[in-house]
């Protein structure tokens, strides 16, 4: 068992169970990947011919060997999300993940699906992880600002926040500029908790100067979202550039933050929990957005 750091309890036991290791370097067990989430069924011939022409693919053989030596070793992964889902249980009991697994899926330009899974089992797409280390990678057409957020550093974070994800719940019909917000800011607020040491930059997806400029551009986002009725819109076309990851919010300008529904819900959310002490599981379950904002009292 892992220590769980700054108290008295300790770490979820977490083994990653290596995938693309058993394809590749035949290590580890069949039974290990015999789960719907991967798609692995060792008794279907189809299946199996697709499988064996994925792995004799150059390319992918390629990708493979450059994963491969980046992350060969991932105890200090292990570790990380050790102590996190550790924390995570406490806050929230519901929290089941049970099996972690990692691939090579050579699908290097499907970046929100880096990480996927459900509530018992989550799968790391890990040859994504190389975009941002390896210049070979880069090849295969993912914008800077993406390729950027595309390293190591990241990986936690990313797992820890799609697993939060699953459990909150989201208001039905449309969702509003403010339900987005409200939603990565629970999000954000629980990654707070589990990984006490990550940057903010790095729960954020920010750099430190789309940080900057938030922090000192909040109170203009603020009243331009009021001013143009943005705060309670469902309309798509005027919120794409701002919940999305993007090199910037295109209203803003150049030098702007992107999804700035994560940073103004990320306050909303922690003066929410300032002011009424519910717990984490009550708050993913409230999906009274407007309620959330009223009750905080944020303003910048």
């Amino acid at each position: 068992m892992l220590a769980f750091s700054g108290c008295g309890h300790k770490a979820e036991p977490v083994k990653l169970l290596r995938f693309e290791q058993f394809l590749f370097a035949h290590q580890g067990n069949a039974a290990d990947f015999q789960t719907p989430l991967l798609n692995y069924n060792s008794n279907d011939p189809a299946f199996m011919a697709a499988l064996d022409d994925f792995v004799n693919d150059p390319m992918v053989q390629r990708i493979y060997t450059v994963t491969d030596s980046l992350y060969h070793d991932l105890s200090w992964l292990e570790q990380e999300l050790g102590d996190a889902m550790a924390r995570a249980r406490e806050l929230c009991p519901e929290m089941n993940v049970q099996n972690f697994y990692t691939l090579v899926t050579a699908d290097l330009g499907n970046y929100p699906n880096r990480v996927f899974g459900n509530l018992t089992d989550m799968a790391i797409s890990i040859d994504n992880y190389t975009l941002g280390h390896v210049e070979e990678m880069q090849r295969f057409g993912l914008p800077n600002y993406i390729t950027r957020l595309c390293r190591r550093e990241y990986i936690a974070s990313d797992v820890m926040a799609d697993a939060a994800r699953s459990l909150i719940a989201l208001p039905d019909g449309d969702l509003t500029f403010l339900d987005y917000a409200i939603a990565e800011g629970k999000t954000l607020y629980f990654l707070d908790q589990v990984l006490p040491s990550t940057p903010d930059t790095v729960k954020l997806r920010y750099s430190k100067s789309q940080l900057d400029w938030m922090q000192e551009n909040a109170e203009n986002v603020w009243g331009w979202l009021i001013q143009n009725k943005v705060l309670f819109s469902s309309d798509m076309t005027q919120l794409n550039n701002m919940v999305d990851d993007a090199p910037k919010t295109n209203a803003f300008g150049e030098g702007s933050a992107p999804r700035t529904n994560a940073w103004l819900g990320w306050q909303i959310v922690r003066q929410y929990m300032k002011k009424t002490g519910v717990s984490v599981s009550e708050l993913f379950a409230d999906t009274d957005s407007r309620k959330i904002l009223e009750t905080s009292g944020w303003r910048p």
